[in-house]
């Protein structure tokens, strides 16, 4: 996947922490959305649901650009791309922070999701390009542990702003985040930094792949699962449960934290046991737990444990996937983890909007076993899309 011959410049050892840093500051102003959820919708006087929307259509125009731009980018730079991708982001995210109305704030969503859909999955092939493969989950996952630390960071503060001073200035402190990012990538990230090109003709190849996209599509699903209850969990708390925003905050901080243990387990667990044995196993951990996301009320300690556990079993998956999917098809490798990263928002776009259905037509307390059966559906999709001898 890499190129080998002497040409190829040495990357630094501060390359993917750097990455990592720049994923945090995405996943913080893809995911903020989830913590603002209840002061956004009541300073933009409109359902929570209609609210959720957001985080739809920055999932679904993510899905929809990251595949095709980075394609269309296979044969620039990856420091250019990485660069430029950040750059679009925070543009976005600017657009967010002074939006004057709902139909400004949906525009800056989608330019943000573009400027995400190029960083991510680029980062990420950079990441396994330059590893070993029996190091290559490992890999992976210290990229997107700064999406996971944006779990545990980046999101309850940025609920904590939302509901002590405003929702705006959640997204305000996402852009100046990036500034330092941008400037870390343009000068540490090797100018020369080449990888095997992709282009459109090889988009074209894996989705003709049936068998390979299905082995994508249980990203989609496994996720859409969890965000039937995750976009909705401030209203699902604050009802049934009664919290306000500082409990609130202290739940998604406990979410974030699973995040990381998810983080590190799941790389170190696909790496050990098999991407594929580990997926199976987080499947029937969260087809165990969603369902008690119907039982609400509960003891206070137990709905953290609760939160915990939901958390480390759906976030683990990350890496087991990414290695699976590389394994298939290693010589595409930026083309399918930019499907795989779309199908994650795919996934949480089908989750959210899910949720939003499952609210109207059942009330809150049928999110988690709404949750639970759609994974059940991702189990059977591992199943079937299993490599055969």
């Amino acid at each position: 996947m890499a190129e080998t011959d002497d040409t190829q410049p040495k990357a630094p050892p501060s390359l993917i922490p750097i990455l990592s840093a720049a994923n945090f500051v995405i996943g913080m102003g893809a995911f903020v959305v989830v913590g603002v959820l209840e002061p956004l919708a009541e300073d933009l006087q409109v359902e929570p649901a209609r609210a959720g929307l957001l985080m739809t259509i920055y999932a679904l125009a993510y899905a929809i650009s990251s595949p095709l731009l980075v394609s269309l980018t296979g044969r620039i730079g990856r420091r250019r791309v990485l660069f430029f991708g950040l750059a679009t982001f925070a543009t976005g995210c600017l657009g967010c922070a002074v939006a004057p109305s709902e139909g400004v704030l949906w525009g800056a969503r989608v330019i943000a999701a573009f400027g995400a859909g190029v960083f991510t999955p680029v980062s990420a092939a950079v990441a396994a390009g330059l590893s070993a493969p029996e190091r290559r989950a490992r890999a992976l996952a210290a990229v997107f542990f700064g999406i996971t630390l944006a779990q545990v960071l980046g999101i309850p503060v940025g609920a904590f702003i939302a509901y002590e001073v405003g929702w705006k200035l959640a997204f305000w402190l996402v852009v100046l985040l990036a500034l330092p990012c941008l400037w870390l990538v343009w000068t540490r990230v090797p100018k020369g930094l080449r990888f095997q090109p992709v282009s459109l003709s090889d988009l074209g190849q894996v989705l003709r792949q049936g068998s390979l996209m299905l082995a994508v599509a249980f990203t989609a699903v496994f996720l859409s699962g969890i965000y039937v209850v995750y976009t909705f969990m401030a209203p699902l708390f604050a009802v049934q449960m009664g919290f306000e925003g500082a409990m609130i905050s202290a739940l998604l901080l406990v979410f974030g934290l699973g995040a990381v243990l998810g983080n590190v387990l799941g790389g170190a667990l696909a790496d050990f046991i098999g991407p594929e044995r580990t997926l199976a196993l987080l499947c029937l951990c969260q087809i165990a737990l969603l369902p008690l996301f119907s039982m609400l009320p509960l003891g206070l300690v137990l709905v953290f444990a609760l939160v915990l556990a939901w958390s480390v079993c759906g976030w683990s998956f990350m890496a087991p996937q990414q290695a699976r999917l590389i394994s298939r098809a290693p010589e595409v490798a930026p083309v399918i983890l930019s499907l795989n990263a779309a199908a994650i928002y795919v996934g949480a776009a089908l989750g959210s909007a899910l949720g939003g259905m499952t609210l109207e037509a059942a009330g809150l307390s049928a999110l988690g076993v709404s949750g639970a059966t759609v994974v059940a559906v991702a189990l059977l999709t591992l199943w079937v899309a299993r490599p055969r001898a």
